[in-house]
């Protein structure tokens, strides 16, 4: 590769690790051909990317962006999986690691947080902003009448418990 071309890759790489919202390092040792393939296809469907880069270039290019330093993962054959949406990027990394074990989930970036291979497994087993959302209209979206049964259901039981009382002293 040419010093041109070098500048070129790195400078692509400043541009798209500024623009994502999170980064996943991963280890890709004995990963054939069609694997990444099909990494990159799931990957670019969800709207992310994944790139192989040398490891040095890609620290050059991670040294001037505001994402947390995690140039440290860098070593040995590395895959860098990023996108703009925070949640993409470790959900589709992890699942696919699940399924192949010559994935390995080394850690990543979340802006300026770095994150751990448990951090990213983490982040990838919550809900999207999407999902939440619609649990959110979901929950705003119930009747009227069962938030008023909910809320009345606690003065009905006490109403109870002291007729009951007040039958079984009448009783006596």
């Amino acid at each position: 590769m040419e010093r041109a071309e070098k500048r070129e890759l790195v400078s692509s790489l400043q541009a798209a690790f500024a623009g994502a919202g999170s980064i996943v390092v991963a280890q890709n040792t004995g990963l054939t051909v069609a694997d990444m393939e099909n990494l990159r296809v799931q990957m670019k469907q969800a709207g992310g990317q994944v790139k192989v880069a040398k490891n040095r270039l890609a620290k050059l290019a991670l040294k001037d962006t505001d994402n947390a330093d995690i140039s440290a993962l860098f070593t040995g054959p590395t895959v860098v999986a990023f996108a703009t949406d925070p949640m993409t990027a470790p959900k589709i990394a992890a699942a696919f690691a699940d399924k192949n074990q010559k994935f390995v989930v080394l850690g990543g970036a979340m802006g300026k947080t770095g994150l751990d291979a448990n951090n990213v497994k983490a982040l990838a087993t919550m809900p999207s902003l999407d999902q939440l959302r619609a649990t959110l209209a979901g929950l705003l979206k119930q009747p009227a009448t069962r938030i008023a049964s909910v809320v009345q259901a606690p003065g009905g039981q006490i109403a109870r418990v002291l007729a009951a009382y007040a039958d079984k002293s009448n009783a006596a």
